[in-house]
């Protein structure tokens, strides 16, 4: 191309550097790109994200500028990214998967089970609280909101005990050294999407989608197919105690879906296998068990939260 692709990304530090990934990638490859930084109603607004009152505020920015010519490419974390789509874009690639899971940030304990009793722990995500309070009913969970160096800077500061954040995002800030513990799938298990990036385009920008193509990688993007169909199905949202973790394990494609009551007392999970190729049907499949065990009930529930 002889025209730079022009890729929009939230101006956050970690948006950034997931965007400045996507472009060496795609320069490797002999494709020019400008970054275009985009704010988005999630960066700028300081209540609870619960509280803007609904999904895609971290992504809707970036579709607008896309269907406005703006940009040429947005990169998404995709955990942000709503799964009932925009017209005119369409998730072009989804490059492969960093860690998926969950880590404790603490600075004075080894674990979560060496945490003391009552101890805060700080959370903007219902998900993460219902499964802490599962298996630590004791603890405080704390509603911390910002950016991933905002959210530190609380826990060293002593403004709680431990924090629970994404291991993906660390690990692309180059923080791995303040993860405290990986904390155990069978414990916390992961929002739909985590650790994965997607790349939407234009679907009227051929040369856009045939360039980005180039850092598709198949087995992740099958696993947040499955993980995203169940969520729709489930009509989640992303701000939902829903989780997910979908992974290909003897040449099959393995989904494990989880819905909680806010207070992690009621737990309902569901493990389907199938073949990569029907991912979507397998994560349909997974929501329809889980809905049949009353997961609507749940979720509705969680909505009514404070």
């Amino acid at each position: 191309m002889t025209t730079p692709i022009r890729l929009g990304t939230r101006a956050s530090r970690l948006a950034r550097r997931q965007a400045e990934w996507v472009a060496a990638r795609l320069r490797e490859q002999g494709v020019e790109v400008e970054l275009a930084p985009i704010t988005t109603a999630g960066d700028v607004q300081p209540e609870a994200i619960k509280k803007i009152g609904s999904q895609g505020v971290f992504t809707k920015e970036l579709q607008r500028a896309l269907l406005d010519g703006r940009i040429d490419l947005a990169v998404h974390s995709l955990k942000d990214l709503p799964t009932d789509g925009a017209p005119g874009v369409c998730l072009a690639s989804v490059p492969a998967r960093a860690p998926t899971g969950d880590v404790l940030v603490c600075p004075s304990y080894g674990s979560l089970d060496e945490l003391p009793k009552a101890a805060a722990v700080g959370t903007g995500s219902l998900r993460r609280r219902a499964q802490l309070l599962r298996e630590r009913g004791d603890l405080q969970i704390n509603d911390i909101r910002g950016n991933v160096d905002t959210r530190l800077r609380k826990v060293l500061d002593g403004e709680c005990d431990a924090l629970v954040l994404a291991q993906a995002g660390l690990q692309r800030l180059g923080l791995e050294h303040r993860i405290t513990q990986v904390l155990p799938m069978s414990i916390v298990l992961p929002a739909v999407g985590q650790g994965a990036l997607g790349l939407e385009t234009r679907r009227d920008d051929p040369q856009t989608r045939e360039s980005v193509q180039q850092l598709n990688h198949p087995p992740t993007h099958r696993a947040v197919l499955a993980e995203r169909a169940m969520l729709a199905a489930l009509n989640g949202g992303c701000l939902a105690p829903v989780a997910a973790w979908a992974r290909i394990e003897n040449d099959r494609l393995t989904l494990t879906g989880r819905v909680l009551s806010a207070d992690g007392v009621e737990m309902l999970e569901e493990t389907l296998s199938a073949a990569p190729p029907e991912a979507v049907e397998l994560g349909r499949n997974v929501a329809e068990v889980l809905l049949a065990r009353g997961a609507d009930r749940l979720i509705g529930a969680s909505r009514e939260q404070p």
